[in-house]
């Protein structure tokens, strides 16, 4: 008799490989959409008919793809709002608000904040909240009520709001618009700097980059647009929408060797790389001759965070899987940067699962290969640090990707089973998660 599992699991195997990994195999159709890039598209004015938006179908996904609970973003692995849906929820409530459409989305977006503000801001520790968020959020709130939104926050959190908001000024003040020494710059904000941030034309256009966007970040382009009228801005966020047309994603262009190894590393962590051997390999072999091929890496000061992980993961697997790699490529540009280096220690939260990776390929070094060394030295220092406080208490709750790190530092790699492995990302519930952007996570 037929056993109707596995029957289940050659249906679904046969239909990912129709999906993902044939030759049209669009990786964008399998990244989750940015509702904040997403309602900044939605509010820009059509050129001709300034009354209605230039982007419809960017609102019309507004209005189709709030989640139950009222809120706008990524949830976690259970459904519950995450912090980044609080800035998501106000930009897509500005949105709505702006075209006049959507009553009940925007009654239950608001009804949303008032009543899961507080959990979400006391979940983090200490009021230590990611830089992303120190920048976004309180233009946000502002941007709403300028729009006549009636934003209601409970007094328990009032505290904690001015602090936010006076963080935010302190941050402003002190960074450059385009410096070496955060990442990502502080420009690639331009849509959440406050009306008193002034912001010269010039420096727009000084930082656009060759297609048109600023710092490949939707959101920032699309005030960039609003802002100067710039054709080549235009022109950039009308291809997102021709290639993106249901929700655009917090990055474009992404880069798809790296959405295509995301791919071949979740196949392996779930413990279903058996049933993809053939594609796996055309992937891999696709991406080792563009690896070969690059003899030296130039990288954007907003990019650091993903071409690190890009070249941790792909040094991992393409080890992993037979090919000759070499740890000077991959790692050779970072070991011998400083300045990145010292800008990683500064920014823990935001290049966590950057280390975690690089430390992950550095178990695969051969005696005397000095940058995989080096590699899982400061990887493992950095991973150790930002999970203790001074005084040994956890930085945050436990959280899963926490529970990972301390898995990964505990556990020698040689001393682990399959099987285990595969079921702990089967329950981990951030098994979704690619990698960081400028103000979520990147998911599949």
């Amino acid at each position: 008799m037929e056993n109707p599992s596995i029957s289940s699991l050659e249906i679904n195997v046969e239909r990912t490989k129709g999906k993902m990994l044939t030759s049209n195999f669009d990786p964008y159709s399998f990244v989750c959409p940015s509702a904040y890039d997403t309602a900044w598209l939605a509010m820009i004015p059509h050129s001709y008919n300034p009354s209605q938006p230039m982007f419809l179908t960017c609102l019309d996904w507004l209005l189709n793809n709030q989640q139950q609970e009222g809120f706008w973003g990524h949830s976690d692995a259970f459904g519950n709002p995450t912090l980044e849906s609080l800035p998501a929820t106000l930009a897509s409530l500005v949105a709505l608000k702006k075209w006049n459409t959507g009553a009940l989305p925007i009654h239950k977006g608001l009804a949303f904040i008032e009543a899961n503000t507080e959990k979400l801001l006391k979940d983090i520790i200490d009021n230590d909240f990611p830089r992303w968020f120190t920048i976004v959020f309180p233009s946000m709130v502002q941007l709403s009520k300028s729009v006549g939104l009636e934003i209601v926050f409970p007094d328990a959190v009032t505290g904690t709001l001015s602090s936010i908001f006076n963080n935010q000024q302190k941050l402003l003040h002190k960074e450059e618009l385009v410096g070496k020494h955060c990442f990502p710059p502080l420009l690639s904000y331009l849509e959440a700097f406050p009306p008193s941030y002034i912001v010269n034309e010039e420096d727009i256009y000084s930082n656009l980059s060759n297609d048109g966007s600023l710092f490949q970040s939707p959101s920032a382009t699309a005030k960039a647009f609003m802002t100067t009228g710039n054709i080549q801005c235009l022109a950039y966020l009308q291809s997102i929408i021709r290639r993106c047309p249901n929700g655009v994603p917090q990055t474009y262009p992404m880069d798809e060797d790296l959405i295509k190894l995301c791919m071949v590393n979740q196949l392996q962590r779930l413990g279903l790389a058996e049933h993809f051997v053939e594609e796996i390999k055309q992937i891999l072999t696709k991406v080792y001759r563009n690896y070969v091929e690059q003899q030296s890496w130039v990288i954007p000061t907003n990019m650091v965070a993903v071409q690190l992980y890009k070249d941790s993961l792909a040094f991992q697997l393409l080890r992993m899987h037979g090919y000759t790699v070499s740890p000077t490529l991959s790692f050779g540009w970072f070991i011998d940067d400083k300045v990145i280096r010292t800008q990683v220690e500064k920014e823990p939260e935001l290049f966590s699962t950057t280390m975690l990776y690089m430390y992950r390929a550095s178990n695969l070094n051969f005696c005397g290969e000095y940058e995989l060394e080096e590699a899982k030295s400061f990887s493992k220092h950095l991973l150790q640090k930002n999970s203790l406080t001074k005084n040994d208490e956890p930085r945050m709750k436990l959280s899963r990707f926490q529970q990972m790190v301390e898995r990964e530092l505990n556990i020698p790699w040689l001393s682990r089973l399959d099987h285990l492995d595969h079921r702990m990302w089967i329950e981990e519930n951030e098994a979704n998660f690619l990698w960081k952007g400028k103000s979520s996570d990147v998911r599949i």
